[in-house]
């Protein structure tokens, strides 16, 4: 293929991608844009196998063959509750790819570099295997924490921040040090170095943070691909690898935001953590009261309005398309009933949205936390399914809490709170619930997609 005509796919391919995220932003839209991501990277692979420049299409061809079947696999098996994990995996895959491509980069000698050119050369080799140590090995644990592997629990050692500065000081040094002397042994103390602070840094930040860490590794991830761009000389790779890393880390503040947290201290490991006698032992907050389904359905069917606020809990119990069908039968009976999103339920970005677009449930009633914060005094019954920390009144009532601060679903301003959970554990952050001691609320215990069964029957 001439170089004009891979230049030209590539700026199509490109063109394709920002739309794609363009129509990510957007429910209505996402599957539009996902389709736009498709083309686009069909094209941009199409482009890359068939230029010039590129051979052996045996062995690629087997390879690509191999990974599409595994891939296949893998992904027609993962649950939705799952998803966050694959993401993760996802991630460590592309650090791992920037790393390899570095080394294959530097030990390759067959056109040797002289001046400015090999200095600006080092320095992409450098950087690259840099960011996807640290990509690779953050995402791995980030992986075994969101399966259980891992505690969620942060890992807080002694002097962790001072550690982190020595680390960072040692691969400014080294990376002078390689970049003057060529030094191999110099990269690969460096690529240590970089694979241990990506296990401590990601071990060391708080489980109610994943969602952030999620994206954060996101962003890692397209970073690593840009600087593999660099060191293939492939355009699009670059432009790809910056969209994908500024996306990703414009949504990691966005969320940090959201949780009213500094994006520098969640890399830090500076939430997850309690500050000081954090959660109270449930003997003090009070005696919880059970609800049967049939009664949660007396409840709704009386009601004028209904809010339901989904949480991991409903994706683990697969119970969003029960939910769905509950809600089309009290729309049914002139119930205004509305979802209410926060911006970190799940464990990923997104998460919940996800599963109720899968569930057919109507975007117009799916609304994101500022949007309906406000009109909780005047709900009647609110349905907390499955969450926890995101409903906790500590955040703002506890200045000891390890939640402090984050702005959460004020659901206790509801006339009747209703909150499914399988048991009192407390949430992913580890942190108690006073809410569940409410006067206004009432537990129905057991399995999600089995409680709002029992509520369906109910509702006739």
């Amino acid at each position: 293929m001439p170089e004009g005509i891979t230049t030209a796919c590539y700026i199509v391919a490109s063109i394709l991608f920002i739309l794609s995220l363009g129509g990510l932003s957007n429910q209505e839209k996402a599957r539009r844009g996902n389709l736009y991501g498709i083309i686009g990277m069909l094209l941009a692979v199409g482009a890359t196998l068939f230029n010039a420049s590129v051979g052996n299409y045996g062995i690629i061809a087997t390879v690509v063959a191999v990974g599409a079947v595994i891939g296949a696999v893998l992904a027609s098996r993962v649950k939705m509750t799952a998803m966050p994990e694959l993401v993760a995996m996802l991630h460590s895959f592309v650090g791992l790819a920037a790393v390899l491509v570095g080394y294959a980069t530097f030990l390759d000698q067959t056109h040797p570099l002289e001046g400015a050119v090999k200095t600006i050369h080092d320095v992409e080799v450098y950087l690259g295997i840099l960011i996807g140590a640290v990509t690779f090995t953050g995402s791995v644990v980030a992986f075994g924490k969101l399966n259980g592997m891992i505690g969620g629990k942060p890992l807080t050692l002694p002097g962790r921040h001072l550690l982190n500065l020595l680390i960072l000081i040692a691969c400014i040094y080294l990376g002078y040090d390689f970049i003057q002397t060529g030094s191999q042994t110099s990269l690969m103390i460096m690529t240590v170095l970089a694979l241990l602070f990506g296990i401590h840094m990601v071990a060391a930040i708080g489980g109610a943070d994943m969602p952030v860490v999620i994206s954060m590794l996101n962003s890692y991830s397209g970073w690593a691909a840009a600087a593999t761009g660099f060191l293939l000389e492939n355009d699009l790779l670059i432009v790809t690898g910056a969209l994908v890393g500024s996306s990703g880390a414009i949504l990691s503040i966005i969320m940090c935001r959201a949780m009213n947290r500094k994006f520098i201290s969640v890399i830090l490991g500076g939430f997850g953590s309690s500050n000081g006698n954090g959660a109270k032992a449930e003997g003090e907050q009070g005696e919880a009261v059970a609800i049967t389904g049939t009664e949660t359905a007396d409840l709704l069917k009386n009601a004028q309005s209904v809010v339901i606020v989904p949480g991991y809990g409903m994706a683990v119990a697969q119970a969003q398309q029960t939910v769905s069908t509950m809600v089309q039968k009290l729309i049914n009976t002139g119930v205004n009933v509305r979802f209410a999103i926060h911006p970190v339920a799940g464990r990923m970005p997104g998460h919940m949205n996800v599963l109720l677009a899968e569930a057919k449930v109507s975007y117009d009633i799916v609304l994101e936390m500022d949007e309906i914060n406000d009109d909780f005094p005047e709900t009647e019954v609110v349905m907390v399914i499955g969450a926890n920390d995101i409903v906790n009144p500590d955040a703002e009532n506890d200045p000891d809490s390890p939640i402090a601060g984050m702005p959460v679903l004020q659901v206790w301003n509801a006339k009747d709170v209703i909150v499914l959970k399988r048991s009192m554990a407390a949430g992913y952050a580890g942190v108690e619930n006073p809410l569940f001691f409410h006067d206004n609320t009432r537990m129905l215990f057991g399995d999600a997609k089995e409680s709002i069964d029992s509520v369906v029957q109910g509702l006739g």
